[in-house]
């Protein structure tokens, strides 16, 4: 187990890195490592509890690649990937794995709280490493533009794990849409049941004694210094906005998916947000969010809509009550010129509606090949084989517009009013004061990642 202080050299070589780009005391950063076909890959973790356990296995991939170091801020949450991955050196400090496993690493899982993810991937990218990074990509919207350009100039393979991106249902449902099942789509709602945590509420008053286990000022990384309360980790942290992204940034990056990528969206014009109990500290109860996006070549312009708290869209007249759309408590309905047809979390069990359609409908052809996985996908790109066929490998150049598209949501919510965005800019152009929420200041000792 290693847990010391970063390393004057560390701090100074990552300091160095993200102002010149590549420059460091002994010449450019090399790229990644060349990795052959059959050749294992050398894998650590970072934040490998809850989540991040399954993040961690699903790249050891029953043996195929290596698990060399694991990093948790809380040993005792860690227990099962240390468990499971004895031989796997210890960290708490992400910095600290980075410098001393250097040369023994050649990708890294990041499964930390959402406001650790930026930070984490950057300086693993910065030294040529691959990087998996849970969703959502980045707690802000500046990161996710940031994430999506070290990306491309460190020439690392990337993906976010929202493991609907890699699922046949998706596919499908952009097969079905592109036929015209439904004629021309205008609008799409979206729902969920999140937050299953508490949202809309005050910082809790006094402070609890901090788990022997757990080093908080590494938990806090980022953000601005506070006394530890169980109100925030290990559990309840996506409902605090220095720490997650509430609800919307917990499901839309898998509810939002199948849309995302069946109607060709980019970057919205305007976003409008409703909600209750938003306040500086936390998310609200409940919200509903519009994004207005505009013409796509040929597609004409579409209103998505989003809703969370168990609120859900009106629904159309046409459906009978006794069909379920989506998943039921989470899923997308999409409305369009000839029809309804709606899909699950994840982009599964696509449905026209009301369903007595089906019976009548031609399946078109499947044109979209199949994932192999949605981790082989990630370690086939770090091995240079693949890469997917465009689109359907969750990289940072996907990711990174898609999640700056869902947090514009959160700023809206932030912002309690209508804003129009320019995404060439990345500015907010009629609500100036909202801007401050597209970047967040980093706590000393991370600016260097910012």
């Amino acid at each position: 187990m290693s847990n010391g202080k970063v390393s004057r050299r560390f701090f100074l070589f990552s300091t160095a890195v993200m102002a010149a780009g590549c420059a460091t005391g002994k010449g450019k950063v090399a790229g990644p490592r060349k990795i052959s076909a059959n050749e294992k890959l050398n894998i650590a973790g970072v934040g490998v509890g809850g989540k991040g356990t399954s993040d961690v296995e699903g790249a050891f991939d029953d043996g195929n690649n290596n698990i060399v170091a694991l990093c948790d801020v809380d040993f005792a949450r860690a227990g099962k990937s240390f468990t499971t991955f004895p031989k796997a050196t210890q960290y708490k400090d992400f910095r600290i794995m980075l410098e001393k496993e250097d040369k023994n690493i050649d990708a890294v899982t990041i499964s930390t709280p959402d406001h650790m993810h930026a930070p984490i991937a950057i300086a693993a990218m910065q030294m040529g490493k691959h990087v998996y990074v849970q969703k959502p990509l980045t707690h802000d919207i500046f990161e996710a533009r940031r994430l999506a350009e070290v990306a491309k100039q460190y020439k690392v393979a990337t993906q976010m794990g929202n493991q609907g991106h890699s699922g046949e249902g998706v596919r499908r449902l952009m097969e079905w849409i592109a036929a015209g099942a439904i004629g021309t789509v205008r609008e799409a709602h979206i729902w969920t049941d999140r937050p299953i945590w508490p949202q809309g509420i005050a910082r809790p008053a006094g402070e609890m004694q901090i788990p022997a286990t757990l080093d908080w000022d590494l938990w806090l990384g980022t953000a601005p210094k506070r006394p530890y309360n169980k109100a925030y980790a290990p559990f309840a942290w996506r409902g605090w906005w220095d720490f997650g992204c509430g609800a919307l940034g917990d499901m839309a990056c898998h509810i939002m998916d199948p849309a995302y990528m069946a109607l060709h969206l980019q970057y919205p014009t305007s976003v409008e947000a409703v909600s209750e109990g938003n306040s500086n500290e936390s998310a609200p109860k409940w919200a509903i969010i519009t994004y207005q996006f505009p013409a796509r070549g040929n597609l004409p312009p579409v209103k998505l809509v989003w809703y969370d708290g168990k609120k859900q869209p009106e629904r159309p007249a046409a459906i009978p009550a006794d069909e379920k759309l989506g998943d039921g408590d989470n899923g997308t309905l999409f409305i369009g010129d000839k029809g309804y047809l709606s899909c699950g979390c994840y982009g599964g069990n696509p449905s026209m509606h009301p369903r007595e359609k089906m019976n009548d409908f031609k399946r078109p052809e499947k044109s979209i090949p199949n994932s192999i996985g949605h981790y082989k996908e990630w370690i086939e790109a770090c091995k240079g084989n693949m890469p997917p066929k465009e689109g359907f490998c969750g990289n940072f150049d996907y990711a990174g517009p898609f999640t700056e598209m869902v947090l514009l949501g959160n700023l809206a919510v932030r912002a309690g009013k209508k804003i129009e965005y320019d995404s060439k800019e990345m500015k907010v152009t009629n609500v100036p004061e909202a801007n401050k929420y597209l970047r967040r200041h980093y706590r000393s000792g991370y600016t260097q990642y910012a």
